[in-house]
């Protein structure tokens, strides 16, 4: 099964207050599951990739062959597609960690960069997150 993500995160002040949204759909679009949560205090870079870690997280629970992650973050995907170095050390320990869950992933993985439009949904759990505060695990 092919499964398309939308992920996003989400701070309101950088750093500040902050949450992720995921959405994950079949190829025909329609959803399989979503999840939104707070994660503290931290800078919307870090977000976006938190939310790509439970993106793989969640993607792991189901008989995927091949995960597709849409997101509005040009940094994270470019640097996950290798063509920028990851210089923030936070970002570098998160980028490291993800790195090491796709290599034992049960599936292929490709991102590629969407419009903000195109993640609307996304967003808005994001936001959902931070002003539920119900933190989430990742």
């Amino acid at each position: 099964m092919i499964v398309h993500a939308y992920t996003d995160g989400a701070s309101r002040g950088n750093p500040g207050e902050s949450g992720i949204g995921i959405i994950l759909k079949r190829e025909d679009g329609t959803e399989i599951t979503s999840a939104a949560g707070y994660i503290g205090k931290t800078t919307n870079n870090v977000a976006e990739y938190k939310a790509l870690k439970m993106c793989i997280a969640m993607t792991k629970q189901l008989p995927c062959t091949q995960l597709i992650v849409h997101s509005d973050s040009e940094l994270m995907v470019r640097q996950m597609k290798k063509v920028y170095r990851v210089r923030d050390k936070n970002l570098r320990t998160l980028y490291a960690s993800i790195d090491r869950e796709l290599s034992s992933a049960p599936f292929s993985f490709d991102i590629r960069h969407i419009d903000r439009a195109q993640n609307h949904e996304a967003d808005c759990l994001a936001n959902a997150g931070i002003d539920s505060r119900k933190r989430i695990r990742i």
